[in-house]
């Protein structure tokens, strides 16, 4: 494994443990070269997914897009960067374990705004303002009175 800092090959592995969900390895690395730590995950391959969009398309899922939309849901909120992974892991768990190939973009979304909601009510709040489309404010009212319940 290459260090991300310095480029040198020579890296041990410090720490080295199994995800909650038990289909990934944490790895704590240290370059031998710069001294620098760092972290490494190793995920059994699967079967590749498709999420099938609003207009039909297909697109391959992708694991940064959801972190993604994930991470921009939660900025300047205080939920740390692990939840915030964690919440990816198991949201794609999820959609792995139902031995699908092909999987409607509106499951995706709908497993993040639940995972969201959990996690933190304003990140709630801007997620479900884009995936739901809000038109204007009555919009957001109503979807802050249904999270207020």
């Amino acid at each position: 494994m290459k260090c991300p800092f310095c480029g040198a090959e020579d890296t041990k592995v410090t720490d080295s443990r199994d995800s909650s969900e038990a289909f990934e390895i944490r790895r704590r690395r240290e370059c031998e070269k710069c001294a620098k730590r760092f972290t490494t995950y190793e995920r059994i391959e699967t079967h590749p997914l498709v999420v099938i969009k609003k207009d039909g398309r297909r697109e391959g899922f992708s694991r940064e897009k959801l972190m993604g939309g994930i991470i921009k849901s939660c900025q300047k909120r205080d939920v740390s960067m692990e939840k915030m992974e964690e919440a990816g892991r198991e949201i794609e768990n999820i959609l792995r374990s139902e031995d699908k190939s092909e999987i409607p973009s509106s499951i995706v979304g709908e497993l993040v705004a639940k995972k969201l909601r959990k996690l933190d009510k304003v990140a709630y709040i801007r997620f479900a303002s884009i995936y739901k489309d809000f038109e204007d404010v009555k919009d957001f009212e109503k979807e802050i009175k249904s999270i207020q319940k």
